[in-house]
């Protein structure tokens, strides 16, 4: 089991079957692209929902690698892809989101007023967000807000990879690369649910936090090397990484698969995708098979993640803990690499602890 907080739940649902039609809200503001410094904290209107659509009252809210680059608007080919060419379109950041449905809209099914929900959100930095009503899931109930806040974008993520992706069969050699992140966290556990032997690679202050999500071995790539020649996997996560496509096949059984999950660096234009691609177009010429996916945001994937956090086989790792304000300060760090698992931003309440 990860360590990590584990605060309660906040107290009963107010009364907010009136807030779609109007009022204010504090959030984070972004109004032009660049570093954690276009990150402005303001009281602004709430946001309209859809007919499809559920206005959230925001309890916690996750931080993630994807929230960054929308930020910085890099690499550019995320502007191409309709986020916005000189600025951003979605003006609160981010994605993850937990807390209380405070209002539906006329086409909603599956949820009423005062039902605790988990998923994606149009801008979860704020204490209200819209949300589709196909992004969200009924909250486990064994998770807190804070933990279902940090849950769905990686968790999805990690899930996909591993089995509409990699078709992880149970006994298979897995090997997690970036396992203390935020897909890895879930990479991990979720890989040993499955079957999965796994391997998990990270980095010297994060082997501890590793091991506790019960990888059956962790690397340290500070004293180890997962390519030295003494292990094989069926299939390989490559999370965020910049390992060589030949590197990574070194360690790869004859017939085995490799997801390549994101990726940073490379240039301004693609970023990490060039990789990617070289993968892609060398895998009908070999045995291995080479592949990269983009996660698909759908609730029958939250829903299939809520369970196994309700089975215990999941347990969302937190590493540090925000109020809304501080979401700047927790992008900095994000961006220096000093942030493990995920960041929570506690928006339901000012008792969450400041950043060290």
């Amino acid at each position: 089991m990860p360590a990590t907080s584990t605060p309660s739940k906040p107290g009963a649902a107010r009364d907010c079957s009136g807030d779609a039609d109007g009022g204010t809200m504090r959030a984070i503001v972004q109004r032009r692209y660049g570093d954690a410094d276009v990150l402005e904290f303001e009281v602004i209107d709430r946001p309209s929902i859809a007919d499809d659509e559920v206005l959230i009252e925001v309890e916690a809210a996750g931080l993630d690698r994807g929230t960054h680059h929308l930020m910085t608007g890099l690499p550019y080919l995320i502007r191409i892809a309709g986020f916005g060419l000189t600025k951003p379109k979605q003006i609160v950041p981010g994605f993850d989101v937990a807390g209380r449905v405070a209002a539906v809209g006329s086409a909603v099914t599956r949820f009423a007023v005062g039902d605790e929900v988990f998923g994606m959100a149009k801008g979860s930095f704020a204490e209200y967000a819209a949300a589709s009503e196909r992004k969200l899931a009924h909250m486990p109930t064994n998770a807190t807000f804070e933990q279902a806040g940090v849950a769905a974008v990686s968790g999805i993520t990690a899930l996909q990879a591993l089995t509409d992706v990699g078709h992880l069969q149970p006994g298979q050699r897995v090997l997690v690369i970036g396992a203390s992140g935020g897909v890895g966290t879930y990479a991990v556990q979720l890989a040993k649910a499955l079957g999965g032997h796994v391997t998990a690679v990270a980095g010297t202050r994060n082997v501890d936090l590793v091991g506790s999500l019960g990888a059956d071995r962790v690397i340290d790539y500070a004293s180890e090397d997962f390519a030295d020649g003494t292990g094989r996997y069926d299939l390989i996560l490559d999370i965020g990484g910049r390992n060589s496509i030949s590197r990574l096949r070194s360690v790869l059984a004859d017939r085995g698969v490799l997801v390549i999950v994101g990726g940073e660096g490379g240039d301004p234009v693609t970023g990490g995708i060039g990789r990617q691609l070289r993968a892609m177009l060398l895998s009908p010429f070999i045995r291995q098979r080479l592949t990269t996916f983009i996660s698909k945001e759908d609730s029958t994937y939250v829903a299939r993640l809520a369970a196994h956090i309700e089975s215990g086989e999941v347990v969302p790792a937190i590493g540090r803990r925000f109020v809304l304000e501080q979401v700047p300060e927790a992008m900095r760090l994000l961006e220096a690499g000093k942030s493990s698992a995920k960041s929570v931003i506690v928006v339901g309440g000012p008792e969450a602890d400041r950043a060290v």
